[in-house]
């Protein structure tokens, strides 16, 4: 299956995570937040200029820019 990056989600649709491609602090900011190989992301809000994205990941509610969301891959589930 093709990869996506979070940021071209939209609302509704969920992923499994299949990697980071973020590096050094980022990529251990988005680890601590959740953002881990085989969870599962649902996009649940989008703000009017698209740019934050809310995603819930692991019971929690993130909002990360489009910048951040681009880094982190998945496969979206039906």
């Amino acid at each position: 299956m093709r990869e996506t990056p979070l940021c071209d989600m939209k609302k509704g649709e969920y992923v499994m995570i299949k990697r980071l491609a973020a590096e050094n602090t980022l990529r251990r900011r988005l680890e601590d937040m959740g953002f881990i190989e085989g969870t599962k992301v649902r996009c649940v809000r989008i703000s009017p200029a698209k740019d934050p994205k809310a995603f819930l990941v692991r019971g929690a509610v993130i909002a990360l820019r489009n910048e951040d969301s681009k880094t982190i891959l998945g496969v979206k589930l039906p």
